[in-house]
């Protein structure tokens, strides 16, 4: 009869890698979640668009959700998604900050910044008018890229500033000398919106921003595989693989204030896992350097 071995390998605990597979969004799909602020409704209508086209590639995606409707649960609506496109007008452009004259501005600082949501693809779009206010074209969505950008998000989807583009300064210009996302002007240049979200969305798929994700504890430091030898079994009989249970962390800080989260402590840092999703994480300096 035949015998043979069975292995499998799985990641180590000292690095933080989990044994599992990938991680679906709650939702069971691999669904990208639209949220907008608009005050006109022209943001509102480049969502729909953008929703058109995800759907168009095959990609999954619900109707547009605005974000006047879901302040006070932006961590629930954001959990449901396992991707973020976001956007906003410009609305207010004399000021430095909150400067949509949405929501947005209601949750940049608070709400918002208190979220875990590091590691979780963002792309941003933003609306502006090149003619009327050209100094302050789509500022922001210059903001709005930085708050996510602030949060360890994995950010997508820069745009080059090509020559269809008529303004004189933005704020949704970074470093690079790129667009922080898909720019459009309801106002001038309607017409070019459908190419330029045809062109994004294509871009994004092209980035891998649509594909299903791991889980995001990929962002620490891989660890080496570990070698399990299984049964030995002849070949009419099942093979039985007993993997080792999830261990339990070797310290834990303080969690009055992180219910349903647990804690993974290397002795440098605190990893801290969502175990309602197993999908979530963030990071806090360890109690016990001695570890």
């Amino acid at each position: 009869k035949m015998r043979f071995l069975a292995l499998i390998l799985v990641p180590s605990v000292q690095g933080f890698r989990l044994a599992s597979p990938l991680v679906r969004s709650p939702t069971g799909l691999d669904a990208c979640g639209v949220f907008f602020g608009t005050s006109t409704g022209n943001t509102e209508e480049v969502a729909d668009t953008l929703v058109a086209k995800i759907k168009e590639l095959g990609f999954e995606s619900p109707d547009p959700i605005c974000v006047d409707n879901v302040v006070g649960s932006l961590s629930d609506e954001f959990a449901k998604y396992e991707n973020l496109i976001v956007g906003t007008p410009t609305w207010n452009t004399g000021a430095e900050t909150e400067r949509s004259g949405t929501s947005w501005d209601e949750v940049y600082y608070g709400e918002l910044s208190e979220l875990s949501i590091r590691g979780k693809p963002v792309a941003v779009f933003g609306l502006g008018d090149q003619i009327s206010y050209g100094e302050n074209y789509a500022d922001a969505s210059g903001e709005l890229y930085d708050v996510f950008s602030g949060l360890s998000c994995s950010m997508f989807g820069s745009t080059e500033v090509d020559d269809s583009y008529e303004h004189e300064a933005s704020k949704a210009v970074k470093a690079d000398g790129r667009f922080c996302g898909l720019m459009c002007d309801q106002v001038n240049q309607d017409d070019l919106t459908p190419g330029r979200v045809d062109k994004w969305i294509r871009q994004l798929a092209s980035e891998g921003f649509f594909e299903e994700k791991s889980t995001s504890l990929n962002s620490f430091e891989q660890a080496p595989l570990t070698k399990i030898e299984g049964a030995v079994a002849d070949d009419d009989q099942p093979i039985k693989v007993v993997l080792p249970p999830m261990p339990k962390p070797k310290a834990r800080e303080p969690i009055t204030d992180r219910k349903g989260w647990l804690g993974y402590d290397n002795g440098r840092e605190v990893m801290w896992v969502n175990q309602e999703n197993r999908r979530e994480s963030y990071v806090t300096k360890s109690a016990n350097p001695a570890l």
